[in-house]
């Protein structure tokens, strides 16, 4: 079984993953291209080459195994075409994101920032405005792993948890959900709103004007997902006329966020670089979904983290 590995793994790793059965190609994503000894693997590991290599090249190619939990980058009508079974790393970068949303609702809330800057300036000044996080309610857009962490982490604050999915399901540690078409129930109840959901062509600028209307003043918001589930031009003003209190932001519509965004100029703004996933760990869950994986694959067992290829999650 043939295995084409864009992810540098140790050499300790890739010799367990060739003890499966497997043969392994190692090509770096940054410098691949289609070539020969590569256009007939059956397996293909990796984050996101597509823009470097077409798949329809690709004679044998079954399973593709994503290192990221996003599936946006990968071009989905090709992998429909061909059959191909797609796996991501759903669950992987969960605890690190979790405990970065949790860190990010407590800044705001606790006014960090303003304290730095005023240790920066050597300033001695109380601040008796912070708020207590306990009897508020969080509502997440979003269900899934990351927002499960999450809510986990934050039960014990002994605040409301809210969610919205798809079909409105019941998720661990909610203490209610709705379906996406009833956002707008959910919203108006909501102190923190954090953004959790996989980019598809059905979240594309779910958070639009009317979402953001319907908040109360002075939401508090988190957005560690993608960038364009927001209307960024709507966020920036909402920001502005004080509908939202603060934000964290992790993701936007365009990365690198320009220089010209009105957002790096916002006192009410916390930026960070796509950064949240980040942690000494995150190398070996991605090793560990790519074993398993591989493992149940060559033995015709089930895959976990398969993508719903029509929903794009």
């Amino acid at each position: 079984m043939k295995t084409l590995i864009t992810s540098k793994y140790t050499d300790e790793e890739l010799e367990s993953l060739r003890d499966l059965g497997y043969k392994i190609v190692f090509k770096a994503e940054k410098d691949i291209s289609m070539s020969d000894d590569i256009r007939d693997v059956d397996v293909m590991v990796c984050s996101n080459p597509f823009e470097k290599i077409d798949i329809e090249e690709f004679t044998n190619l079954r399973w593709i195994q994503l290192l990221t939990a996003g599936v946006n980058q990968v071009p989905i009508h090709k992998v429909l075409a061909k059959n191909i079974v797609l796996t991501n790393n759903r669950g992987g970068y969960s605890i690190p994101i979790a405990e970065w949303i949790v860190l990010k609702i407590l800044e705001m809330i606790k006014n960090t920032r303003e304290f730095y800057h005023k240790q920066d300036d050597k300033i001695w000044k109380k601040d008796t405005s912070l708020l207590e996080l306990y009897g508020k309610t969080i509502g997440f857009i979003g269900t899934g792993s990351i927002a499960q962490e999450a809510a986990k982490r934050l039960k014990p604050f002994g605040v409301n948890i809210l969610g919205v999915n798809f079909s409105g399901r019941n998720a661990k540690y909610f203490d209610k959900c709705f379906s996406v078409d009833r956002i707008n129930d959910a919203i108006p109840q909501c102190d923190f709103v954090v953004i959790a959901a996989p980019a598809t062509d059905k979240t594309y600028h779910l958070i639009d004007e009317t979402v953001f209307s319907n908040m109360k003043d002075g939401t508090y918001l988190v957005n560690i997902a993608r960038g364009n589930i927001i209307d960024e031009r709507v966020l920036i003003e909402s920001l502005r006329s004080g509908k939202v209190k603060k934000a964290a932001l992790d993701v936007f519509e365009k990365e690198p966020l320009p220089e010209d965004s009105p957002l790096w100029q916002m006192d009410n703004v916390i930026i960070s670089p796509h950064n949240s996933w980040a942690s000494e760990m995150d190398e070996r869950r991605r090793y560990e979904i790519t074993y398993k994986n591989m493992e149940k694959f060559i033995n015709g067992e089930e895959l976990i983290n398969v993508v719903n290829l029509e929903q794009g999650y």
